[in-house]
């Protein structure tokens, strides 16, 4: 009796999980599956260009800090807010502009980052079951009526 519930227990180890026809038929949508991957890549991209842009306005600033400290009248402000100086107001702008770019692709990174997490939520909630990508399942115990005695299934999945 006790070799009998050996090999059973070993026929419901090696036994496959029953998969019903509605599970297979509904796959994720694949603006969901490959766009979160592309949305992500698209935060990267974003992020990198806003660091370029923050480069950029960066080497005018410290431009405009050098001829700052070129001359004590380097740096003299007119009535208007403006540096005397045109090299200087020049250095001043560029800077600004290339923050402002830089600005702009942070919170496109942001955005997209966003829309990232929100579909990996959608796929987490569209899937069936465990992901496809989890190396290791846990062990799964499973109970089910089967005419007038009950099936018990143990299944290690590797």
């Amino acid at each position: 009796m006790k070799r009998q519930m050996w090999i059973w227990l070993a026929v419901a180890i090696c036994a496959p999980d029953p998969v019903t026809a509605q599970e297979r038929a509904t796959p994720r949508p694949a603006v969901v599956r490959y766009g979160k991957w592309l949305t992500a890549g698209g935060a990267v991209a974003f992020t990198i260009m806003a660091a370029r842009e923050h480069r950029y306005s960066r080497g005018e600033w410290d431009a405009l800090l050098a001829i700052c400290r070129s001359g004590e009248d380097a740096c003299l402000l007119g009535p208007d807010g403006r540096y005397l100086r045109g090299d200087a107001e020049a250095r001043y702008r560029r800077s600004l502009y290339y923050d402002a770019r830089a600005n702009r692709r942070l919170l496109g990174a942001q955005a997209t980052l966003l829309v990232t997490a929100a579909l990996f939520i959608l796929d987490l909630r569209s899937s069936r079951g465990e992901p496809e990508n989890i190396p290791f399942a846990p062990v799964r115990v499973t109970a089910s009526p089967a005419d007038a005695r009950v099936e018990v299934g143990l299944r290690f999945a590797f």
